[in-house]
């Protein structure tokens, strides 16, 4: 695997950008290390953080680039701060950064695919969020997307911690039924259910986001969406994201799988 720290401008944030990629090699003597490449253009996941970590975590705390060279797919993990992947009410654009720019800037400067069933979308905590945001505002973009531990329910979350996502939102009681709101854009990805990604999601019996996950998995089985749920003893932590990414990655519709 081929590994990039890479810094660019972002003209939707107005300052420098930061995201770190990784690419299939084609290589045999790599160490402990099984390869595979898949055409010109790399089928892509867009790896996304939660709210107390950056672009690096990813490769900080779990095997990624092992996992991901085994299945020759490009890895895009960007940085947005504590945005909760919007358009911030007193800050910048990540929402139209990470939904907008990111995937124009990753393909110019690497040969990522561009077709939707070649294009992947996962996160944990905040990132799950923006993963499932992602891909259900823009199921045209995206083949699926997964949600590790997922803050899956801004909208309750932000009535009881209104002073941090303020910020972020402006007026938090607009948050539910808008395209902020996963509920929300669960019940208009139905209107074209055809179209809609296929989703994955898990969360830790013993996480505090549990409750929400698990009310969140049966709004979209009630709404017969396409989600694949998993559930298992964990908390809040690498331990139990380093092997789930693993699951994420195994469920993946991969073409070479097909």
């Amino acid at each position: 695997m081929a590994f990039i720290d890479c810094h660019f401008y972002s003209e939707a944030l107005g300052v420098s950008a930061s995201m770190y990629v990784i690419l299939p090699q084609a290589a045999q003597s790599q160490i402990g290390m099984a390869t595979n490449v898949f055409g010109k253009k790399h089928p892509t996941l867009y790896l996304l953080h939660g709210l107390s970590d950056d672009h690096t975590i990813w490769m900080r705390r779990t095997s990624i680039e092992r996992y991901a060279s085994e299945l020759g797919i490009a890895v895009v993990m960007p940085a947005v701060n504590r945005s909760f992947y919007t358009d911030m009410a007193k800050g910048p654009k990540y929402w139209t950064f990470i939904s907008e720019e990111l995937p124009v800037i990753a393909r110019s400067f690497f040969p990522l695919a561009e077709e939707k069933e070649l294009n992947y979308v996962a996160g944990l905590s905040m990132g799950g969020y923006g993963a499932f945001k992602l891909a259900l505002t823009h199921p045209e973009r995206y083949a699926a997307a997964a949600s590790l531990s997922g803050a899956v329910d801004v909208a309750s979350r932000a009535l009881n911690l209104s002073n941090d996502f303020e910020l972020i939102y402006g007026d938090v009681s607009e948050i539910k039924g808008s395209g902020n709101d996963l509920f929300h854009l669960a019940d208009q990805i139905v209107l074209d259910i055809d179209k809609a990604p296929k989703l994955y999601q898990c969360c830790g019996t013993e996480d505090f986001l549990y409750e929400d996950n698990i009310r969140f998995r049966d709004y979209c089985r009630d709404l017969s969406l396409d989600v694949t749920y998993e559930e298992e003893p964990g908390q809040h932590e690498w331990g139990y994201w380093d092997r789930k990414i693993q699951s994420v990655l195994n469920w993946l519709p991969l073409p070479m799988r097909s």
